[in-house]
This record gives structure tokens, C-alpha cells and sequence, in this order.
């Protein structure tokens, strides 16, 4: 059965500023369901910022999950992460989930997978989803060219990603963190 899928989800974090965006697409499939998806949000009281690709539903039962382990940690991102990616590999309910989360506060960015994996990325720009390759590409040019400020890297990288991946919009959504 195929399964709704959205993508793609980039993130920056430049100088001590944090944007993270998105584009609306959700697809089942090869076909377009919806142009205007809200796949990234604020989270503990506009301190994090957060992200997702993949499968739909699945993804809103993890920002949940996630929303938990930030109050039991008190706003530490790291832990908070860690401990969900724990829970999210060993529990049988929660380890067939199929999404991919960002997640970011002013201080750290992190990539969150079922496998157990959290990543932090070397050069603060964070991508997933099928577009992932084109906004990353998109992204790191901008940073090189000189460009540093994070939400217009985002929006433009997106938009770049856009033109060229089938299964990303041009229905964009940037958060930043001040």
C-alpha cells in the first residue's frame, strides 16, 4: 500500500541564527494530494524548531513524542533527541514508523531517524527528504558564495529545490529562530 509521503525539509544554522523550512507538497505515490502542507513548526514555546519528511501520519505521532521528551528534559534539545531516537528504535509501535525528523534551537541542529541515529551535520545545513540533495547542493553554494543569513539561504535553496525535484513545491514555509 502506498503511503502519503512529504518532503523536503531544510535547515540552517549560521552565526548564532537558525531557520528551518519546508515546501508544501504531500504526495501518495506519484500523485499530488495536497500543495499546502505545514511540515515544520515551532515547538516548547518557540525555542525549537522542528521538521519532517516522510511518511505523514508518522511524523505527527513522533513531533508528539518529541514534544514529550522536550518537556521531560526540560528544553534540552540533545537529550530530548537522543532519548527519542532511543524509544523510537526499541518500541515495537514506534520503530515502523517511516519519517525522518530536523530538530533545532539556537544552539543545535539535528537529524533523527527510526534507526537510532542522530546526526548533527558538520556545516550547520540539514536536509531530508527526496529533495534533500538539491536543497543541501542549493544550500552550501549559497553559504560559500557568502550568503549568512539562514532564512534566505532556505528559502532560495528550496525554491532552486523546487525547480528541479518532482516530488517538492514551490509552497514554502521558513521558521527561524532569533
Amino acid at each position: 500500500m502506498k503511503q502519503i509521503r512529504a518532503t523536503t525539509i531544510l535547515g540552517i544554522q549560521i552565526n548564532g541564527k537558525t531557520a528551518l523550512g519546508g515546501d508544501g507538497q504531500v504526495t501518495l505515490g506519484d500523485t499530488i494530494m495536497k500543495h499546502s502542507a505545514s511540515k515544520v513548526r515551532t515547538l516548547y514555546d518557540g525555542k525549537v524548531l522542528a521538521g519532517f519528511a516522510g511518511a505523514a501520519a508518522d511524523a505527527f505521532a513522533l513531533f508528539e513524542k518529541f514534544e514529550g521528551k522536550l518537556d521531560e528534559f526540560r528544553g534540552d534539545l540533545v537529550r530530548s533527541a537522543v532519548e527519542l531516537a532511543k524509544d523510537w528504535r526499541m518500541d515495537k509501535v514506534l520503530r515502523n514508523l517511516d519519517a525522518l525528523l530536523i530538530v533545532m534551537d539556537k544552539d543545535n541542529g539535528l537529524i533523527i531517524s527510526g534507526t537510532g541515529d542522530v546526526i548533527e551535520a558538520d556545516d550547520g545545513v540539514f536536509s531530508i527528504g527526496s529533495g534533500s540533495p538539491y536543497a543541501t547542493a542549493a544550500a552550501r553554494a549559497f553559504i560559500k558564495a557568502g550568503k549568512k543569513v539562514p532564512k534566505d539561504i532556505v528559502l532560495q535553496s528550496l525554491e532552486i529545490t523546487s525547480g528541479i525535484c518532482i516530488y517538492t513545491n514551490n509552497n514554502i514555509t521558513v521558521l527561524e529562530l532569533k
